[in-house]
């Protein structure tokens, strides 16, 4: 009677894992999204009931900052892109899911210095020069960077839906300045201002990771 059972109870389960893989469909999904990189459209594979591709791109983003380093106060505008290939992977066969992949930001502000006490006199790395304008590019991301996070979707069958995801994505900060006025012919000026884009840039790098969130609508085929 015991084989009789463990007999029928493993039948049972080889049935439903059969049942369950004959019940799957590949599905192909289409969407428009918001996120922390802009606004975008998406395209996601579920090829197995545990794993999709995705890839996606967004821009549109602008983000307007001020900073202020010693005597120079900078003023900035950030314009941030970026699209993205990544790896779902569903543990449940449902709808939450992990994911992992690189994504492809283009992440730089232009920024104009300015000196403080409101005259041509900025102080670079504790020495003051008389400069006509202090200029620069700061970029935060761009390149191949890597991206973890976890998302959701309302449905893998066909019809409308929603998806939401949270992750991060690694930064590569760097900083390039340049200057006008009649001191950068001095001797010491390209050192000291060559520390100022290393301290600029060690406040930057604080910031190791960038924070992504998303929320979007989508159509399933």
């Amino acid at each position: 009677m015991k084989k009789l059972i463990a007999v029928g109870l493993g039948a049972a389960l080889l049935s439903a894992g059969v049942g369950s893989a004959q019940a799957f469909e590949r599905t192909v999904t289409v969407g428009a999204l918001a996120s922390t990189t802009g606004v975008g459209a998406e395209a996601s594979w579920r090829f197995h009931e545990r794993l999709s591709l995705t890839a996606n791109y967004t821009a549109g983003l602008n983000w307007d900052g001020d900073y202020e380093s010693g005597d120079v106060n900078y003023e900035g505008d950030l314009d941030i892109s970026a699209g993205a290939l990544k790896l779902d992977f569903y543990p449940f066969a449902g709808r939450f899911y992990f994911t992992a992949g690189a994504m492809f930001p283009d992440m730089e502000a232009n920024v104009t210095g300015r000196a403080a006490n409101g005259n041509n006199s900025y102080e670079l790395n504790g020495e003051t020069y008389q400069l006509d304008s202090v200029r620069g590019a700061v970029t935060i991301a761009d390149g191949v960077q890597p991206y973890a996070g976890l998302g959701w979707r309302s449905s893998h069958r066909s019809g409308f839906g929603v998806f939401s995801e949270v992750g991060v994505m690694a930064t590569n900060v760097d900083v390039s300045l340049s200057a006008s006025g009649v001191d950068t012919s001095d001797p010491t000026f390209q050192q000291n201002l060559r520390a100022e884009e290393r301290e600029l840039e060690r406040d930057a790098e604080k910031l190791s990771v960038y924070p992504v969130a998303v929320f979007g609508i989508s159509y399933t085929f």
